[in-house]
């Protein structure tokens, strides 16, 4: 795996419009933070009202001329919620940049419970929030995303100069590793890796501005989320991310404007990219001529047009 040293933000994003979802706390509310001292216009969503509410109070109190700081409700499970989020961006500063999804959950069904039986297990199983919020929502934020990041300012509707456009998306580490017991958690982070992979080939051709789709996939964070398993780990002695290291990763990503279609591991503050070292491997785990037959399948596949 190849490092990544995240740029120096401020050299890339003062002035720049950032969305993003699940920014009252955590990983989320550290990018807002790191975001707005970096001189970009931030509007961020979350169900978290009061948190919310306080977080944009808090950093517009300090902002600079022409900088801008919103809180939206916004329940991703809601098509509306998430447009109206990218709405707000649009018709406050007339175009967004950069757009991040990292709205998350653990709420669990343990789907292979000892304790289900033939008489349990015909009640239906309570995963619709899980499913909906850590990979519905990454999907209908991305194809709302993939619309606004590629429009014109709205001051200057002739203007196609280049401009760097982003879209991330903030999966896991049981996105691409076995997670016992986080089936329902783990299969949707699969989701949203999977996601970026459909998308990264795409929205990179976007008209008139080019759009980088990437990834962030962060081991154990010190958030509300590994609760039940601090103690446990610190007594391991294991690496441990603080949030705000996965919000540099994240603010990262959306600044280096060479990366594309990359999934970036994060533990213990550090990052290294993933993809580089799957497609290196693919003939020795997916075999010589199986690779040569599928890099060639996926050459008449294309991006999807002529399916």
């Amino acid at each position: 795996m190849s490092r990544f040293d995240p740029p120096v933000l401020e050299n890339h994003l003062q002035g720049k419009v950032v969305v993003l979802t699940g920014g009252a706390l955590g990983i989320g509310s550290e990018l807002v933070r790191l975001l707005h001292s970096s001189g970009a216009s931030i509007f961020f969503g979350d169900v978290l009202i009061t948190q919310g509410e306080a977080l944009a109070k808090e950093l517009s109190a300090t902002s600079k001329t022409g900088q801008h700081v919103r809180f939206l409700y916004c329940n991703v499970q809601s098509h509306l919620a998430n447009l109206g989020l990218f709405d707000l961006a649009m018709k406050t500063c007339g175009r967004v940049d950069h757009a991040a999804s990292v709205a998350g959950i653990n709420r669990e069904e343990d789907i292979a419970s000892k304790e289900l039986d033939m008489e349990s297990v015909r009640k239906e199983p309570d995963i619709d929030d899980s499913i909906d919020v850590n990979l519905r929502g990454p999907i209908l934020f991305s194809r709302i995303a993939g619309v606004y990041l590629r429009q014109p300012p709205l001051n200057d509707k002739s203007s196609t100069a280049a401009a760097d456009k982003s879209l991330t998306l903030v999966s896991s580490v049981a996105g691409f590793t076995e997670a016992p017991g986080l089936a329902i958690y783990s299969s949707a982070k699969h989701g949203v890796y999977g996601l970026m992979r459909a998308l990264r080939k795409v929205l990179i051709k976007s008209s008139p501005y080019a759009i980088r789709t990437n990834a962030v996939c962060p081991w154990m964070t010190e958030t509300r989320m590994v609760k039940g398993i601090d103690a446990d780990w610190r007594e391991a002695g294991l690496p441990r991310n603080k949030a705000i290291d996965v919000a540099r990763v994240i603010a990262g990503v959306m600044v280096a404007n060479s990366l594309n279609g990359e999934a970036l591991y994060v533990e213990g503050g550090r990052a290294w990219g993933i993809e580089e070292g799957i497609d290196r491997t693919q003939p020795q785990w997916m075999g010589e001529k199986q690779s040569r037959d599928f890099l060639k399948g996926q050459e008449v596949l294309g991006t999807g047009e002529s399916w």
